[in-house]
């Protein structure tokens, strides 16, 4: 099973043909720039759409505190997407909250164990838009 550093790097490699299909769902590499280290950062993560934007979630697996890439887009919204073998730039943005309740239930239906993270902390797990740029 592909993971991490690894997942990036086979999907990348491979133009999403190992990668973009796990574990019953299916993901997208973002690339974020580190607030703090200016460095680009790579994270495979289990998206869905919505018109024309990708949606993720900042679920940390339930953590007290919020992913890095989250993190990071939020001082630089400008990322980096790869979608199979399409990359592209996006603006990413946190879901409003009505668009929050109408997008949570659909990632959660992709994913149900958002539902037990957002069980397992006292924070507000945000969704994101990632909306393709140019």
């Amino acid at each position: 099973m592909l993971f991490g550093r690894e997942h990036v790097e086979r999907y990348r490699a491979t133009g999403g043909e190992e990668g973009h299909e796990w574990q019953g769902t299916t993901t997208l590499i973002l690339t974020t720039t580190g607030r703090t280290s200016g460095l680009q950062r790579s994270t495979p993560l289990i998206y869905r759409t919505d018109g024309g934007a990708y949606v993720v979630v900042a679920s940390n697996g339930g953590a007290p505190d919020h992913p890095q890439w989250y993190k990071n887009l939020q001082a630089f919204p400008e990322v980096e997407v790869q979608v199979k073998a399409d990359r592209f730039r996006a603006r990413a943005r946190t879901a409003a909250p009505a668009e929050k309740a109408r997008l949570w239930p659909r990632m959660a239906e992709e994913w149900p164990q958002y539902d037990e993270y957002k069980e397992r902390t006292d924070r507000d797990i945000p969704v994101v838009l990632l909306e393709p740029v140019g």
